[in-house]
């Protein structure tokens, strides 16, 4: 087996001096680096790094520690899905992990992926576990040579779908299980691009960032989400260079997204975020973007708006490659791959069992800011939920493990709203429970910013 992370999923370190530059356990350094700007310059893409010219910044291993984008929020670690994968393995050993720097472009990550899953199957075919457990189960039926499942979440579902293009390599991966992974873009992509003036300080820094990184280029949308207000196009150049973006990168990652094959990776199981507030749809005028929680589908008439939802950052139908089903799991994008339900659907694709329905409250959806002003009170919004009292929430401080508040819902202009108290700077975790499958989570920063720095995130949409 493969584990294969999303986009911030790795760590990074320099290779020439060994300085880690992402994946800290400190997680004040976000409040810093997302504040100052300071700590972020070297995770920009260089000169010869443009040029393809790849080593300065190394991958080390999965991040063991929560990490945080603003808008694109938090990522929480891969150590549930691990424990899990390990519990049901012949060894150990079986189990590798695949970091890989995701600055870079999906297509350069996804041929290391291919070097880097034969390399992983040869060994694996050499190992005293695997012979002793072949000797075993020998039979005339037996198959020789040991076979991969690949467990991605995010920009990891990517790599897999394109790597698993290689002839070589198809024949020899049995499943794979993608969680939450953007097969057709994110609009919030595009957010980060539009994240300039007028917004709080922390998106800008990412705003700096991001612009010079492929592999976010990489995660563009490449369905029809460009919309007037009555019908809608797909993205172009013209769009991404009227927010400042980069036009080259931009038409290398369009392309890619052209040439993107529509079959499946080989046996795909699919996990799909729902239920959550999602951007779906963009309208980008005068070099500034608005987010809509609506997409379109064809109707006889011609389009139709709907909300289909998702994870937060991935539409619910981005999420699904055709022609497949998905098993769809109420949860934000950064907390699906540490699930107890993600853990157990990839343990049933390993053991060729069928994952049945989840139990108890499966439609609750979070909607909550990702940057708040330390010091003062933020709302955040609970859908999905009959009555206030049908959930509880609490939120964490994700540097001690300790919870600080258990704000109580309550019904505020026709919506299940919470207040959360004043937080002190740090990297903090929503959590509402509905007493069924896994709470929903979602990170938010707290961060010291002034109010000339501050575009009104301290509430969700439509309690401002």
């Amino acid at each position: 087996m493969i584990v294969i992370p999303g986009i911030m999923g790795s760590e990074l370190v320099d290779t020439e001096s060994g300085r880690m530059l992402w994946g800290l356990s400190d997680l004040q350094w976000y409040v810093s680096a997302w504040t100052s700007g300071a700590s972020l310059a070297m995770l920009q893409l260089s000169a010869d790094e443009r040029m393809g010219r790849y080593g300065r910044i190394r991958a080390t291993r999965l991040i063991r520690f929560p990490a945080f984008v603003p808008v694109l929020s938090g990522l929480m670690p891969y150590r549930s899905l691990i424990k899990g994968l390990h519990a049901v393995v012949w060894h150990r050993d079986a189990v590798a992990e695949f970091a890989y720097d995701w600055r870079l472009p999906v297509a350069h990550n996804a041929a290391r992926l291919t070097e880097f899953a034969m390399r992983h199957l040869d060994a694996w075919q050499a190992h005293p576990a695997y012979v002793a457990g072949r000797a075993d189960l020998s039979g005339p039926d037996s198959d020789p040579f040991p076979r991969l499942v690949l467990v991605a979440h995010s920009m990891g579902g990517l790599l897999a779908w394109l790597a698993c293009q290689d002839t070589d390599l198809t024949r020899r991966v049995r499943t794979t299980v993608t969680l939450g992974t953007p097969f057709f873009g994110a609009p919030k992509a595009v957010l980060l691009f539009g994240a300039g003036g007028g917004v709080p300080l922390p998106r800008h820094r990412a705003r700096q960032l991001m612009l010079t990184l492929p592999g976010v280029y990489d995660l563009l949308p490449a369905y029809r989400c460009v919309t007037d207000g009555s019908s809608a196009r797909r993205l172009d150049i013209s769009d991404i260079s009227s927010l400042g973006g980069d036009s080259e990168l931009a038409a290398e990652s369009l392309a890619l997204s052209e040439a993107r094959p529509l079959l499946p990776p080989a046996g795909h199981v699919q996990v799909v975020g729902a239920h959550q507030p999602t951007v779906q749809a963009v309208t980008i005028k005068n070099g500034a973007v608005t987010a809509h929680q609506f997409t379109y589908r064809p109707d006889q008439g011609g389009v139709t708006r709907v909300d289909t939802g998702g994870d937060s950052t991935v539409p619910r139908e981005s999420a699904q490659l055709p022609p497949g089903p998905a098993i769809p799991l109420a949860q934000s994008h950064g907390a699906v791959a540490a699930t107890a339900e993600a853990v157990l659907v990839t343990q049933d694709a390993l053991l060729d069992r069928r994952t049945g329905p989840w139990l108890g409250a499966g439609e609750i959806g979070l909607d909550a800011p990702d940057i708040v002003r330390a010091g003062r009170t933020f709302w955040f919004g609970v859908t999905g939920v009959r009555l206030p009292t049908d959930v509880r929430c609490t939120v964490v401080d994700l540097g001690t493990g300790l919870r600080v508040d258990t704000p109580a819902a309550r019904w505020r202009d026709g919506a299940v709203v919470a207040e959360g108290t004043p937080l002190p700077p740090g990297l903090y975790q929503i959590r509402v429970d509905g007493g069924g499958a896994s709470p929903v989570t979602q990170m938010l920063l707290s961060a010291d910013l002034p109010d000339d720095a501050y575009g009104g995130a301290d509430r969700p949409n439509g309690t401002r």
